[in-house]
């Protein structure tokens, strides 16, 4: 679960950390529309495999779920090829790459200081994908972090993806690629894909 409430995502309601594994397992997943869908939530492991061979998932580690956990269950199901470990503060990202070097770790580096601390921080910039943030990127700590081999992912949920559904509304993704952003975190995926192979990219 993404959110911290079943509101949004499924047919639940209330706080997932009050709500039983068995009781979140009987409600089913609404789309984009909020329309009912014949899907449950799945377990990781479930995502897992559904995944392979077919999607890289991005696993957003909530600050109260422990990376250890986490990293034992990738492993155990044979995706650290498949999957990246997004984490929120330069503590996790070093826990995580200590206890699963062979996996990609997304860092948060919205500015040129972030992006710095990132460099300084001895991560394997290899194994790295930087969050810009989201809606907008500084193309200052893009250009850092692009000399240093690492890929930028900005986020353009919200007011960007909502102008994209307008006719020709992809251009609204243009700035983003115009500041050198490599990757689109979106829920507007066709508006995105018809801007990433523009050729004002």
């Amino acid at each position: 679960m993404h959110d911290e409430t079943l509101d949004r995502t499924t047919t639940g309601t209330g706080l997932v950390s009050e709500t039983t594994f068995r009781a979140i397992r009987q409600l089913r997943l609404l789309n984009e529309s909020g329309a009912v869908t014949n899907y449950r939530v799945p377990t990781l492991a479930e995502a897992l495999a559904w995944a392979e061979g077919r999607a890289i998932l991005m696993l957003d580690v909530k600050r109260e779920v422990p990376m250890a956990e986490v990293v034992a269950e990738v492993r155990q199901f044979g995706g650290a090829d498949q999957s990246v470990l997004i984490v929120y503060t330069m503590e996790a990202a070093l826990e995580a790459a200590q206890l699963a070097p062979e996996m990609v770790i997304s860092v948060t580096a919205r500015t040129p200081d972030e992006a710095r601390e990132v460099l300084a921080s001895g991560l394997d910039p290899d194994r790295l994908i930087a969050f810009g943030g989201v809606g907008s990127a500084d193309p200052e700590a893009v250009r850092i972090l692009h000399e240093a081999g690492i890929r930028v992912q900005v986020g353009t949920f919200g007011a960007l993806d909502e102008a994209a559904q307008a006719p020709g509304g992809w251009s609204a993704y243009a700035p983003l690629l115009e500041a050198g952003v490599d990757v689109l975190a979106t829920d507007n995926v066709p508006a995105a894909a018809i801007a990433t192979q523009s050729p004002r990219r």
